[in-house]
């Protein structure tokens, strides 16, 4: 039996940690509602905004302030509770079961209800209280030993136990626990302290992909580059990855822990359904703003759900750790602890005068400067300079990642097939198809007789339909942006957007390629829109080197206008011979690309330039959506080269007196700096010239006046 297992962990881990234990049936990590209202949305909008459904029957406690956390993160939260009712809820439903062998006539009449299919043997796999598929990456235990004990990417045991084989999959690395520093992981004469990356990442690699992203792997459609003997590059996850840029926090020696708080992943024992709802960290309760140490911001800063910055006196530090954490490696205070933007502390992050030591679970102690100590010394370039405080309003509207993320996996198109063809009903296939069912074998394990059960392997929780998944195409560069539900500019990446096929018991299709759209009314359409989301995201990529001016300002594709160069999706494209008109000549031919019927622009484009949303934009928040118009209008600078160079060098005289000169001079720009240098001295010389000119003329006037009022006296 694994004693981490939240079907037995009470009488275990519990006894010393029942704070954690208590809080985990509430936790986001067991209840997956946010993933299954966004699989409810693709087919639909069945809930609408309503995060109803998780795994297993679950509601808050009574008494609000049995919530873990100080009371004013308690205060928070109600707050919050009351912004976002659809949300904060105070109770999940149990998610419906799918349809059975014996109910899949109802799918013609109703084949939304195949999203019943596809969470449960897809989607919501990777909850705490199931093990899971054992895949490579994949392996893991249950419930706290999902985290807190070691699993490599193979499987396989490698400690000194004799009764374990070393051979079998599905095993832990070695037998001991990881968790804060002072939790010493030994394997082959080598230490270790805290959770790897790669732990997380054995679940935090569908979705938005932020576990892999840290780490700088790009999921690929493509087996290379070849291994040592000729083979594919073996499957992670499921996948395959290309080598991208690791987040510097990543890079600097820091894990997932280091920055997300206990509250962040065990939960404060209230429901919590969507990761930017669980979660109370942001950058700037580390680094500041140019204008403010951390300690100096107010709290909410950064996580308004609001369209204007947070307010308030300066939310300091604290000397106190919070009590269900003392248990865990305890750190010097020294000046205080950090808090995040919802009045938890930081217990690893402290203030040291006006610098930061992050106090990292591997044992790294990093100092860092705050953003305003770097201005003060004059640390930052130029360009930080102007985006950060030549242009204010960067950091009253906007994430900080949303520069800062140098790049996001997206995934545009989730081409979903769910086959349900059963061979008493299609005689063309040898074998019905079918699929494991992981909620259903979450609750077997609540049966008394299956409480200590390691895993699921034994279990006959089979259901009918195969699900199948496929895209059209992948990117990783510049991002589009959107808003997200706390009301700041950020980058967006596809969420789910499905194109379902539906192939029936007979083996016949109820749906192909269809997309599905949610009621009118809701995301800012009277028709409804398309159920293709666009989610707002961390990339958790991030750089030091943020994202250029122009790839925001002069960028259809951030701007959420789409990407170019794609063909009509909802048109049939044949490839074969034809003539110039496009009348194809075999008869005997066939589309090469079948249409997806309502979508009459690119999966990446979410408004057109009239600010018409086209698709959902993350739909569990009220704020959350596309730029609209004037936001689209004010941020596009597309056309600046032009606006200069439409006069250079022969549409005015004075511009071709002076091209002429710096031609035989020399002085014609021909690097980026030198670009640069010439603009520069151009808006000074205009802006000087602005305001000099009318000076000059009311002195000439001035002058004048006085000439002619001297001259009409002395004529008198």
């Amino acid at each position: 039996a694994d004693p981490g297992s939240p079907w037995v962990n009470a009488e275990t881990c519990g006894q010393c940690h029942s704070e954690q234990v208590g809080t985990q049936w509430q936790s986001l990590m067991m209840t997956e509602a946010g993933k299954i209202q966004g699989t409810c949305w693709s087919f639909g909008a069945i809930t609408g905004y309503e995060h109803r459904y998780a795994n297993y029957a679950v509601k808050n406690p009574d008494d609000p302030e049995t919530r873990l956390g100080t009371p004013t993160y308690r205060q928070y939260m109600e707050r919050l509770k009351k912004l976002e009712p659809n949300v904060f809820v105070d109770s999940h439903q149990p998610l419906p079961d799918a349809v059975g062998f014996d109910e899949l006539d109802k799918l013609a009449g109703d084949p939304a209800l195949a999203a019943f299919t596809y969470i449960r043997q897809e989607c919501n796999r990777c909850h705490h209280a199931v093990k899971g598929r054992s895949r490579r990456g994949d392996f893991r235990g249950m419930g706290c030993s999902s985290c807190h004990v070691p699993y490599s990417n193979e499987g396989l045991y490698e400690g000194r136990d004799v009764s374990i084989p070393k051979d079998e999959p599905s095993h832990p690395l070695t037998h001991q626990i990881q968790g804060t520093r002072d939790a010493t992981v030994t394997v082959h004469e080598v230490s270790y302290h805290g959770l790897p990356a790669e732990t997380c990442t054995t679940c935090h690699n569908r979705g938005k992909r932020i576990g892999v992203s840290f780490q700088g792997l790009m999921e690929s459609p493509y087996a290379s580059p070849y291994t040592d003997d000729g083979s594919d590059q073996p499957g992670l996850h499921t996948k395959h990855y290309i080598a991208m840029d690791q987040d510097i926090h990543y890079q600097k020696g820091m894990k997932c822990q280091d920055c997300h708080t206990s509250i962040d992943v065990h939960g404060d024992g209230f429901l919590a359904p969507t990761n930017l709802a669980a979660v109370q960290i942001e950058c700037s309760d580390c680094h500041g703003t140019p204008d403010a140490y951390p300690w100096e911001l107010p709290i909410g800063y950064m996580d308004e759900f609001d369209v204007a910055p947070a307010e308030g006196g300066p939310r300091g530090t604290t000397k106190n750790q919070l009590p269900h954490t003392w248990a865990g490696m305890a750190y010097d205070p020294a000046d205080g602890f950090l808090l995040t933007a919802r009045g938890n502390p930081y217990e690893n992050a402290v203030r040291d005068g006006d610098e930061v030591i992050v106090h990292t679970a591997e044992g790294k102690d990093l100092r860092l400067k705050p953003l305003k100590k770097l201005f003060e010394e004059k640390q930052v370039s130029q360009r930080g300079v102007v985006s950060m405080k030549g242009v204010g309003k960067h950091l009253k509207r906007m994430e900080c990642y949303t520069c800062h993320a140098s790049w996001t996996p997206q995934c545009y198109g989730c081409h979903v097939k769910i086959d349900y063809s059963q061979k008493d009903r299609c005689p063309e296939i040898n074998e019905s198809r079918q699929g494991f069912d992981w909620i259903a074998a979450g609750r077997k394990h609540a049966e008394a007789d299956h409480k200590g059960d390691s895993g699921e392997s034994s279990y006959d929780t089979m259901i009918p339909g195969k699900v199948s998944e496929s895209r059209s195409y992948l990117r990783w560069e510049e991002p589009m942006l959107g808003i997200n539900g706390e009301g700041r500019v950020t980058p967006l990446a596809p969420g789910c957007q499905p194109s379902v096929t539906i192939v029936g018991a007979d083996g016949k299709p109820l749906l192909t390629n269809h997309i599905f759209k949610v009621p009118g009314g809701l995301e800012n359409s009277d028709s409804g829109q398309l159920a293709i989301d666009m989610s707002p995201v961390q990339p958790h990529t991030m750089t030091k080197n943020a994202r250029t001016c122009q790839s925001c300002h002069a960028s259809d594709k951030a701007l959420g206008l789409g990407i170019d160069g794609t063909r009509p999706w909802n048109e049939e494209h044949f490839v074969d011979l034809e003539t110039t008109d496009g009348t194809v000549l075999p008869r005997q031919s066939q589309p090469q690309m079948n249409a997806i019927e309502n979508l009459d622009h690119d999966w990446s484009q979410i408004v057109d330039r009239d600010g018409n949303q086209l698709a959902t934009v993350g739909h569990h928040w009220k704020l959350s959506r596309a730029l609209n118009k004037d936001e689209i209008t004010r941020m596009s600078r597309d056309g600046t080269c032009v606006a200069c160079h439409q006069e250079i060098p022969e549409n005015s005289a004075a511009i071709n007196l002076l091209h002429h000169v710096a031609k035989y001079t020399g002085q014609l720009p021909e690097t980026q700096d030198q670009h640069a240098g010439l603009v520069h001295k151009i808006v000074l010389t205009s802006a000087w010239a602005q305001v000099l000119t009318p000076i000059a003329a009311l002195c000439i006037g001035l002058v004048a006046g006085r000439i002619l009022w001297r001259r009409r006296v002395k004529r008198t």
